[in-house]
This record gives C-alpha cells, sequence and structure tokens, in this order.
C-alpha cells in the first residue's frame, strides 16, 4: 500500500523526547511513518501503540513485538490503552487530517482531482457519508457544516442550491455536486474553494472536530508526568484546538483562578510553533500546511 513520506518527521519524533524503555502512542498511524522512526529510537523493553480507524491502514502493520496496532478512532484513546494494560505513557503523537494515501485512491472521494462518488469515510464502516450529509441534511445543518468547518461565507446561498437541485435529482457524485456549485467557483479560485467545501463535508462526515476534543480531552489523563505531545494540523479550525487547550486545558474562555489570581492548567508548551522547510514543502506539497506544537504535562 503506497503511503506518501510523513510530514515534519524528525521534529515531531523530536519533540516526544524518547526515552528508550518508554510507552509511546502514534494515534494517526497511516503509512506507519512516524511509527518507524520511534521504533528506532526506542530500546528492546520500549513500547508503541497506534491507532488507525482506516481498514487500508492495517496493511502496513509493523512486525516488531514492541508494537501494536489497534484499529480504532484515537477518540477510543483512553479506552484501549486500558484495554492493552498502558495506564500512563511517556508522549503521543498526532498527524491530524486526512493522509496522502486517502487523497491519492480515486474511489475514496476525498480530492477535488478525481471524479468519484460521495463517499469520504476515514472509517469505511461508518454509516454516514458525504452522499447523506448532501442529500439528507436539511438547509440549516448544511448552512452550519459548510459556514463552519469550510469557513465558506456563501455557506448559506450554497446550501439553499444544493437543497433546491437535490429536490429534482439526487447528487451522487463529485462532478454533480461541483456542477451544482459551478456559480460559486471563479476560475482562478476553483480549487480553493472546492477544498473549501470538501473539507467542510469531510470534518462533518467523520466527525473529526468532535473526535478531536474529545481526544485531546483525555491526554493529561493518560501522559506521566513531564510527558509530551507532538501534534501537527493542517487547518486553522484544528490548530486553534490545539493551541488553546495546550495553553489552557480548554477550547474556549479562559481557566478559572484561585484566590491568589494563579490558575493551574495540565500543560505547558516546549518552544515555539514548527512549520515545514522550504526544501520539504517542494518534496511533499502536502506539508504546506502543517503546523507542529509540542506540549508537556506539568
Amino acid at each position: 500500500m503506497e503511503y506518501h513520506n510523513p510530514v515534519l518527521l524528525k521534529e515531531t519524533v523530536d519533540g516526544l523526547n524518547i526515552k528508550e524503555d518508554g510507552v509511546y502512542v502514534d494515534v494517526t498511524f497511516g503509512g506507519g511513518g512516524h511509527s518507524k522512526e520511534i521504533l528506532s529510537r526506542l530500546g528492546p523493553n520500549g513500547k508503541l501503540f497506534a491507532f488507525d480507524q482506516d481498514a487500508d491502514a492495517l496493511e502496513n502493520k509493523i512486525d516488531d513485538p514492541r508494537f501494536t496496532l489497534i484499529h480504532e478512532n484515537f477518540r477510543f484513546i483512553k479506552r484501549f490503552l486500558r484495554f492493552y494494560g498502558a495506564k500512563e505513557v511517556d508522549g503521543v503523537l498526532a498527524d491530524f487530517g486526512v493522509s496522502s494515501h486517502q487523497f491519492d485512491v480515486a474511489e475514496r472521494g476525498f480530492s477535488t482531482r478525481f471524479e468519484a462518488d460521495l463517499d469520504m469515510r476515514m472509517n469505511q464502516k461508518s454509516e454516514l457519508s458525504a452522499y447523506h450529509v448532501v442529500n439528507d441534511y436539511d438547509e440549516d445543518d448544511l448552512r452550519r457544516v459548510l459556514a463552519q468547518y469550510g469557513e465558506l461565507r456563501a455557506a448559506p446561498a450554497m446550501a439553499s442550491l444544493i437543497v433546491e437541485h437535490r429536490e429534482q435529482e439526487s447528487i451522487k457524485t463529485s462532478e454533480q455536486l461541483k456542477e451544482v456549485l459551478k456559480k460559486f467557483l471563479p476560475p482562478r479560485h476553483e480549487n480553493k474553494v472546492l477544498a473549501q467545501i470538501y473539507q467542510a463535508i469531510r470534518i462533518e462526515v467523520n466527525q473529526e472536530i468532535e473526535a478531536l476534543k474529545e481526544f485531546l480531552l483525555q491526554t493529561p489523563e493518560i501522559l506521566k508526568p513531564n510527558g509530551r505531545l507532538s501534534f501537527i494540523s493542517y487547518h486553522s479550525l484544528e490548530d486553534r484546538l490545539v493551541k488553546r487547550f495546550i495553553r489552557n486545558g480548554l477550547f474556549e474562555g479562559e481557566p478559572e483562578r484561585d484566590m491568589f489570581g494563579n490558575y493551574e492548567v495540565p500543560l505547558k508548551k516546549v518552544g515555539g510553533l514548527i512549520v515545514p522547510s522550504k526544501e520539504e514543502i517542494k518534496r511533499n506539497n502536502r506539508a504546506r500546511s502543517a503546523k507542529l506544537r509540542i506540549a508537556e504535562k506539568i
């Protein structure tokens, strides 16, 4: 199964500050690039758990007694680590978003480059697909998805047009969706707007924001003191949540202060924001929007 090079490989794994006999988790296994790098730095008593909900990723399982691949969404991290006897770990790595492989397999429906059925499911057993979002959501919900997750100003008009069109016939493929919304796709910005539309539908299909919040809330519980988080985000919605959670332990507002005006948060940031070099972006176009943030449990 062909997977591209992992983004910010050295920087992300360096961020974990790996101990040879530590226990680590790669919650976005994909092609296994980050996992292989972690394993190369672990000693014989080290342990690595990996999560991936996509059945395609299982074909990349690493044959190593120190490695366990869990075929589940990372929103269930605490439950499954406990099942495998790991209550606390030394570090957690995440490379959020869609893998290069998912983008490159036309029939999965993630990419604007291919004609495909409306699918976009990371977990192919999930009942909710892009088809259902586009054809079954009412106009208010469609508008919410396009505005909130695609940050599209024209979301109300787009939702209205989709609903109007599907009363005549279902919208089954990416090309049909593009045709329905073509008045919102000016030639110079077509790819950018399409990417926003796809992003919005994909996030809804995979409940990505809810899953990310659930996952982040569990990380302080499963980290040992001084344990590290090393997270790559690709769009502002994800990165904002990660940044706020590292800073405040919350997604909105400020943490409560004690009578002396101090507040306790579970994490502290390590270093500043890390982005790929120009050379890496040249080699791997997917890296262009990557943002790496590292944090440590206090």
